[in-house]
């Protein structure tokens, strides 16, 4: 291999790069704001925000996201909840953004945080499909309140 072989080659690799920091330059940043880890510190779930919208990772993969502050953190506390009921102790962490964004959100639709939380939690469990539908069968989008994208 020549060495100008080598220098071009190198130049190429200079080249991208720049390009792909101009092109992560450009991106909104992401933010982290909750994060749900078990005892040994493993990331269970987690909520960031880019660009405005919330967005919440389960499992290593996006599991989906919304405009409800008060959604994502419904949904990491319940996600609290699952774990704890089968013993596995966890630890929920999540930013003051996270959580006054949730409660401005609950005051804007004339409700206690709790009480929003509730309702949330609620407009969930409805929206689910009954065990032994036939799976044939759709239910129709529930677009009464904030959903996941």
């Amino acid at each position: 291999m020549s060495i100008q072989s080598k220098a071009r080659r190198d130049a190429r690799k200079r080249k991208a790069e720049r390009e792909r920091n101009r092109a992560r330059a450009g991106r909104p940043p992401i933010e982290p704001h909750a994060e749900l880890r078990d005892r040994d510190g493993n990331l269970l779930a987690g909520v960031v925000r880019q660009g405005g919208v919330w967005v919440l990772g389960m499992d290593g993969r996006i599991a989906g996201s919304s405009d409800s502050a008060a959604q994502m953190l419904m949904l990491m506390r319940r996600a609290q909840r699952l774990h704890e009921e089968q013993g596995v102790p966890v630890k929920l962490v999540y930013s003051d953004v996270l959580r006054d964004e949730a409660a401005l959100e609950a005051a804007a639709n004339g409700k206690s945080p709790e009480e929003y939380e509730q309702q949330l939690e609620a407009e969930m469990a409805s929206a689910r499909p009954v065990d032994g539908e036939d799976e044939g069968e759709r239910q129709e989008p529930d677009t009464s309140g904030p959903a996941l994208h």
